[in-house]
């Protein structure tokens, strides 16, 4: 066997299973367990694999408001505003970005009262100089991953 787009393999036979064990990764990739473990070890040292979480449907434990909230920043305040959000545990994603505003994130709150006592209380910070806030409608995809090509 060669190990050819073997870790492109394993990468998306995880995608399929998190939670599948080395041997049956080794017998679907036709490999041995040893090879799968040092492959998926390395994977992991490399920072490819962060680690092994479920998927969490927030809607069914009534996180279901979920807003995107665009701010300008003062340009050496970013660093501190960006972590601000990321410590706020219903913040689920944290993006600087370029364009219009700096920051882009995006927090799941159980209703639209939580939500905006949150955001209030984020636009206390001074360094925030304009906010702009939707409120989702309908997640049409959401926290998807994707397989990774593999060349044949």
């Amino acid at each position: 066997m060669t190990y050819e787009n073997l870790d492109a393999k394993l990468v998306n036979a995880l995608l399929g299973d998190g939670r599948a064990s080395l041997r049956s990764l080794a017998e679907d990739l036709d490999v041995s367990v040893t090879t799968i473990s040092n492959h998926l070890s390395a994977l992991e040292d490399e920072g490819v694999i962060h680690g092994y979480t479920p998927k969490i449907d927030y809607d069914a434990l009534d996180y279901d408001v979920t807003a995107v909230i665009q701010l300008k920043v003062e340009g050496n305040a970013l660093p501190d505003i960006t972590e601000t959000l990321k410590e706020h545990k219903q913040m689920i994603s944290v993006y600087e970005v370029t364009g219009d505003y700096d920051v882009i994130a995006v927090g799941k709150f159980t209703d639209t009262d939580g939500m905006n006592d949150q955001i209030k209380a984020l636009l206390t910070d001074p360094d925030i100089k304009e906010s702009n806030t939707s409120v989702v409608l309908n997640a049409v995809s959401e926290n998807e991953q994707f397989e990774l090509e593999i060349e044949e």
